[in-house]
């Protein structure tokens, strides 16, 4: 899977043409660039599958070795992460994140 992001030329609002001044079919390049959101949901999908698996095999070790299904301080650096890289909404996403992996307490 890639990381890198895809750079596109943005659209000039008021004559449809793009920064490097050629024109473009605003309808194709909103089917492109949907294309485009459609293949990063692909990708996010498929994270948080993995995400999902890997966080239900910690919590199945923890209790197997005797600990706490989860991690309170953990969670904490995990909702902190995603706050500071997504604002406020990002801890929404990230608890959304946690409790799939781990249920709701």
């Amino acid at each position: 899977m890639s990381t890198a992001l895809s750079t596109s030329t943005a659209l000039s609002p008021s004559t449809g043409s793009s920064a490097a001044g050629t024109a473009t079919d605003p309808a194709a390049r909103i089917d492109a660039l949907r294309g485009e959101i459609d293949a990063c949901d692909a990708e996010i999908i498929a994270l948080v599958r993995r995400r999902l698996a890997i966080s239900q095999e910690i919590g199945s070790l923890r209790t197997a070795s005797g600990g706490m299904r989860l991690s309170l301080s953990r969670e904490q650096r995990v909702l902190s992460r995603f706050r500071d890289a997504l604002g406020p909404d990002g801890s929404t996403l990230g608890m959304m994140l946690l409790r799939q992996g781990r249920g709701r307490l």
